[in-house]
């Protein structure tokens, strides 16, 4: 997916509100700011725009230095939503169809955005959960599990810190001897990391490894070559949020991505409107 002239507004937002979570120092929000436009006034609009979160977020670890400035909200979010794992296997092992709960379930954290907010309560990840259970979903469960039984590799593609969590219950729903899972290379923003694919306990039940990369999606010339392989050699892949979807939406892989649109200018690159859950193969998403 190609940026937009019209990510440009976000694209300063972003830079406000991350530079003014981690420092309170208005030198460092200034500083951070010009060092973004004057990158905006050369920006290349046919890369993604994750492209231009991994810069923001190099650029605000490297101002502050401090490498992981998500740390804590991170660990906070992981310890909330593992507290509530137990429960949600119960709803998924009473439902009839296991599969397509699961799937509702592990796009929760992904609405709740659950770093982006450091005082999430647990109250109101259960409001998201019981909001997700009901609301409409763009959702081609049919075709996921047609993908899944064909398929003899399974690449997962984490998207957040605590929404790693609940990724777990859909993840346990997979032929787990089939399945690699993916997290990013280092720390941007709240997306997940290897400690955070630990702290979701994945490491006990599948294969878990890094792409390699500092971005907030999956730009593939940024990736390992081990990660590369991996998603070459897949035959399935099941991309989580909206990131992964800006940055692998034009690949021709056999990819199901599962997020909520979050913009217009998403919303107007996949034919759904805002604030829609969707699961969708690339082929039905892509307008």
């Amino acid at each position: 997916m190609k940026t937009s002239i019209d990510c440009i507004p976000c694209f300063v937002r972003q830079t406000l509100q991350a530079t003014r979570f981690v420092s309170v120092y208005p030198s460092v929000h200034e500083g951070v700011l010009r060092e973004i436009l004057r990158c905006l006034a050369g920006l290349d609009f046919d890369r993604p725009p994750p492209l231009v979160g991994q810069m923001i977020h190099r650029k605000l670890r490297e101002l502050t230095g401090n490498h992981d400035p998500y740390k804590d909200i991170k660990e906070r979010h992981n310890r909330l939503a593992v507290g509530l794992l137990p429960e949600l296997r119960e709803k998924v092992k009473r439902s009839s169809d296991p599969l397509k709960t699961s799937v509702r379930l592990a796009i929760t954290g992904n609405i709740v955005d659950l770093g982006a907010k450091s005082g999430l309560t647990e109250d109101e990840v259960r409001s998201s959960i019981a909001r997700t259970l009901s609301e409409p979903f763009h959702v081609d469960i049919e075709g996921l599990r047609r993908e899944i039984n064909r398929a003899s590799s399974i690449l997962y593609l984490a998207d957040n810190a605590g929404e790693i969590v609940f990724d777990r219950l859909l993840i346990e729903e997979l032929p787990l001897e089939r399945v690699t899972v993916a997290v990013r290379g280092g720390p941007v923003i709240n997306d997940a990391t290897m400690d955070d694919a630990c702290a979701a306990g994945l490491h006990e039940i599948v294969r878990v490894i890094d792409n390699g990369s500092d971005a907030p999606g999956t730009i593939l010339d940024d990736c390992s070559l081990e990660f590369q392989r991996h998603f070459n050699e897949a035959d399935l892949i099941i991309a989580k949020g909206q990131g992964n979807y800006e940055t692998l939406s034009e690949e021709s892989a056999n990819i199901f991505f599962l997020f909520r649109i979050k913009c217009s200018v998403v919303a107007s690159h996949t034919g759904f409107e805002p604030e829609t859950n969707v699961l969708a193969g690339i082929s039905k998403t892509v307008r």
